[in-house]
């Protein structure tokens, strides 16, 4: 059996810098939640096909890791992908909240392919699986890095490792599921004309704790906030007072 942790995401700040091509472009930190995380794992069966268990509530054409699988498949052309997912299946054990804000699904998608590179042997190089997975997703390159923390820019695709010490992070999670799309799309609506990007100058120098002291504001730190308030009226009931809002939401975190 091969195994990988898949860990959560928080956005210490998400600044949406412009609207290109139908995509926004973003400025972000992301920090690793060192104590969240979903395990991926290889175990040995014979599969008539490429076979995903602990994802029920997912069709299979829509789970990120078999789009990642179709993904390394079609760049690489390698049958050792092949033969090695005809005699193994992949078992996920989820404990990342979905449409959270943490990106569960891009990190389980981006830990896939990270360990079926080791296991595969595939030469490919970290910043070109990147580019793999960035045609899955926003979140994965920063997952595929798996740097402790990083500056996020463009559409997701420009992570540059910041070096600090990672926040003990708590985290609240509501019983509401944030659809990233509508969020978005709601951000595009009501927000977009709003952007004035010289109130975070400079941000992307800052350590993560001197962000959250000094800011100390979600809605002033994700632009994502208002807009999920506007679709999701019920955050506004459950947030806690002085917690920061990650991603597109739901989850609430502070540190300790």
């Amino acid at each position: 059996m091969y195994t990988i942790q898949a860990h959560a995401k928080v956005n210490i700040f998400l600044k949406i810098t412009g609207h290109e091509n139908g995509y926004h472009t973003l400025l972000s930190r992301f920090m690793r939640v060192e104590t969240l995380y979903d395990t991926i794992d290889f175990i040995p069966c014979q599969c008539d096909t490429f076979t995903i268990e602990g994802c029920d509530d997912i069709p299979l054409e829509s789970n990120t890791i078999y789009k990642a699988y179709k993904a390394l498949n079609a760049y690489t052309g390698d049958l050792d992908i092949l033969n090695f997912f005809y005699t193994h299946k992949v078992v996920v054990t989820k404990r990342i909240p979905s449409q959270a804000g943490l990106g569960g699904g891009s990190s389980d998608a981006a830990a896939f392919m990270r360990l079926t590179k080791e296991v595969c042997n595939l030469m490919i190089d970290t910043e070109t699986l990147a580019e793999i997975g960035s045609s899955i997703g926003a979140d994965l390159p920063f997952f595929i890095y798996n740097y402790p923390s990083a500056n996020v820019s463009g559409f997701g695709e420009i992570v540059e490792p910041f070096e600090e010490t990672p926040l003990s992070l708590e985290l609240y999670t509501p019983d509401i599921q944030c659809d990233t799309t509508l969020v978005y799309h709601t951000f595009k609506e009501y927000f977009l004309n709003d952007i004035t990007s010289c109130s975070f100058l400079g941000w992307e120098r800052l350590d993560s704790q001197t962000i959250l002291e000094t800011i100390n504001d979600s809605f002033l730190l994700n632009d994502l906030y208002p807009a999920a308030r506007l679709a999701y009226p019920g955050l506004e009931q459950v947030a806690p007072k002085g917690w920061f809002f990650s991603g597109s939401g739901s989850t609430f975190f502070n540190y300790i």
